[in-house]
């Protein structure tokens, strides 16, 4: 795994300050301490830290092609390289090295921008062809690997792996958007493409973007989708069967690597399915990774012992305190950008333990987007079940009334909370999914920002995003569509995003086999019924996974990757969110309605509400502020780069 960077000079040949591109690599040490270079000529520099895994004494990057006319530096791996290997060679071309990397090189030479539809794997590279005077970028399908792009005043176009390599370039603008901001308050994340700042994008997933020295700067092209044709009409057991199969490659094409490989084992279904996979492929015990919380509600240890015993894993657990809030901080930085994800923090540990013991760690990141396995599906399905008995016209107009006359009772279960029943039924399927997948719902942010954040966003809704992408989506089907916007989504902006930094802050390679593009296409081509059965999610994958697994991995309740924030706002950190949120340097941005700031931290911290999800995310977002928008030009990359490498 590893880090990249540039610069490209879209109008002519200027020369590169390489003490800027270095300066902007080494923002990024900490995602490949092994090794770093860098290529420069006139109008393009690349920069690359590399973090060994495969072909560890002649896979160095940049890494060039025969003539060193075409150069590229490459984050991820391409797990199907050795099947293109002799494909290559039989067109003419001559290898010099046994990485996965020269195989970009030589793919862009037979089969140029259409290459990354031959690549297997989780990537994001930067390639220059010095003949065609192009640079050419691309993302992997899911957007396992980030990538973030800015074109400066003047032409000149830069990118990297992290915002804070554009941020060390010291051209990047710092104005925040505030649609991003929006986005923010709602998701707990910034959507894809767009970033906090004005002037930086991220190149979404399954795309590429092509930039000519002399041409304009070009919008990003798709060259994937998933397809929910649910069309296939094979029987349970021939599923089974298949998925077995499938999810077997998948672990297989994974588990190559020339260095310490193991698995974080969560004792769910999905983590506990890879081991399972792995230990039936793998002639060694399987190293595998896990944490335990000193709080019972949160502590899942002794289901992963169960699967470690049954596998007789090498297995590693480390406790941690329920109280293990000192990481706010260091996260912000770490991240960039405002990230709400607070179990950003058990992730952050847990490869901090794995990185003890292995270099590549496989996880099951993407079960529930891909087999159906979140709690709020099955809700959905329940709700769409009672709004498709009425039209919309109906439905609007009659349950938004009632739903504003309804008193509140946060008090109930969801599904007897007449109120927020009510205004359910008033909506319509993607308006209902986004607001039930919301941290801050349409009211509260109404109630959060001031007149003058409205009239910059000027009618703006985070709700835009999610239908953008239900419009392109090409289904109807209830499941699949809430399966499609969670993929372009929140598998991106939150998952992937969490696991990326997470790892890479420890130096950590974390693969992903529950999101190999063929297995989540070939589970599009299955009905909704093999995902979601009753109130069962993942029916096949625990069905599938029956003479692997016992019943109480396979039918326990989720428990998820969880803190107690709610616990910590009303006692440890009682203080630094009262500072934090009524503080001055929220109230100094004028975006925020201080009366209600104020509501939040009070009812939540007598007892009267459960506001501890909006409070992080205000939180985080003032650590941002703070850690990175604050810091001057290069420094907080520097920070970040010298707390990591310690």
């Amino acid at each position: 795994m590893c880090g990249i960077t540039g610069i490209f000079d879209t109008r002519g040949r200027c020369d590169i300050d390489r003490a800027v591109l270095t300066r902007m690599n080494e923002s990024q040490h900490h995602r490949g301490p092994d090794e770093g270079g860098v290529h420069v000529e006139p109008g393009v520099g690349l920069g690359h830290r590399r973090l060994s895994i495969i072909d560890l004494s002649t896979g160095q990057q940049p890494l060039y092609n025969e003539d060193q006319s075409v150069c590229v530096v490459f984050n991820g791996e391409i797990y199907n390289y050795q099947e293109l290997i002799p494909e290559l060679l039989a067109l003419g071309h001559v290898f010099h090295t046994s990485s996965d990397t020269e195989v970009i090189v030589h793919a862009w030479e037979a089969w140029g921008e259409e290459c990354v539809r031959r690549f297997r794997g989780m990537f994001a590279f930067a390639l220059w062809d010095r003949n065609r005077e192009t640079l050419f970028l691309a993302r992997d399908r899911l957007a396992v690997k980030p990538l973030y792009y800015a074109l400066l005043p003047g032409g000149t176009f830069i990118f990297g792996s992290e915002l804070k390599s554009l941020l060390a370039h010291g051209g990047l603008g710092r104005d925040i958007d505030p649609l991003a901001v929006e986005e923010y308050f709602a998701l707990g994340y910034v959507a894809e493409p767009r970033t906090i700042f004005r002037q930086a994008r991220k190149l979404p997933p399954a795309h590429t973007l092509t930039l000519r020295r002399g041409l304009p700067v070009t919008e990003p092209r798709e060259y994937w989708d998933v397809r929910f044709s649910l069309d296939s009409r094979c029987s349970l057991t021939e599923a089974c069967a298949q998925l077995d199969e499938k999810l077997g490659e998948s672990i297989r094409l994974r588990m190559i690597s020339e260095v310490p490989l193991g698995a974080f084992l969560s004792g769910g279904v999905d983590s506990s399915a890879v081991v399972a996979l792995m230990a039936s492929q793998s002639a060694e015990p399987v190293n595998t990774c896990s944490i335990a919380f000193d709080d019972p509600a949160f502590n899942e240890a002794a289901f992963a012992q169960t699967v470690a015993d049954r596998y007789r894993t090498n297995h590693h657990c480390d406790l941690v305190a329920s109280d293990d809030f000192d990481l706010i901080d260091t996260l912000a930085r770490l991240y960039d950008e405002p990230y709400a994800d607070s179990s950003a923090i058990p992730t952050y540990r847990v490869c901090q333990l794995a990185r003890k013991h292995v270099t590549v760690a496989l996880s099951g990141d993407g079960g529930d987007e891909t087999f159906g396995g979140y709690r709020r599906y099955r809700l959905h399905l329940m709700e769409e079940r009672l709004r498709s008995a009425l039209p919309l016209g109906i439905r609007r107009p009659l349950f938004g009334l009632l739903g504003r006359v309804f008193p509140k009772a946060d008090w109930a279960p969801r599904m007897f909370r007449a109120k927020t029943t009510f205004e359910g039924m008033g909506r319509t399927s993607v308006e209902a999914y986004f607001h039930s997948v919301s941290i801050l719902r349409g009211p509260m942010r109404t109630r959060l920002f001031t007149d003058r954040f409205r009239s910059e966003i000027d009618g703006y809704s985070a709700q835009e995003v999610f239908r953008y992408h239900a419009e392109r989506a090409g289904t109807d089907d209830p499941l699949a569509l809430i399966q499609y916007l969670d993929l372009k989504t929140y598998l991106v902006g939150d998952i992937n995003t969490k696991v990326d930094r997470a790892s890479m802050a420890h130096s950590l390679e974390v693969r992903e086999p529950l999101m190999d593009h063929e297995v989540v296409e070939w589970m599009a081509t299955l009905p909704s019924s093999l995902k979601v059965r009753g109130q069962e999610g993942k029916f096949l994958l625990k069905e599938a996974m029956k003479p692997r697994l016992p019943e109480d991995i396979l039918f326990r309740p989720k428990m998820g990757f969880a803190v107690p924030l709610a616990r910590w706002f009303r006692g440890p950190l009682r203080e630094r969110v009262r500072q934090a949120v009524l503080g001055p340097r929220l109230a100094a941005t004028g975006w925020f309605n201080q009366d209600y700031l104020r509501h939040l931290v009070d009812a939540h911290q007598s007892g009267a509400s459960d506001y501890s999800s909006p409070l992080w995310t205000l939180v985080m977002y003032e650590a941002f502020l703070r850690n990175v928008l604050d810091a001057p030009p290069d420094q907080a990359a520097i920070a970040t780069a010298l707390e990591l490498s310690r």
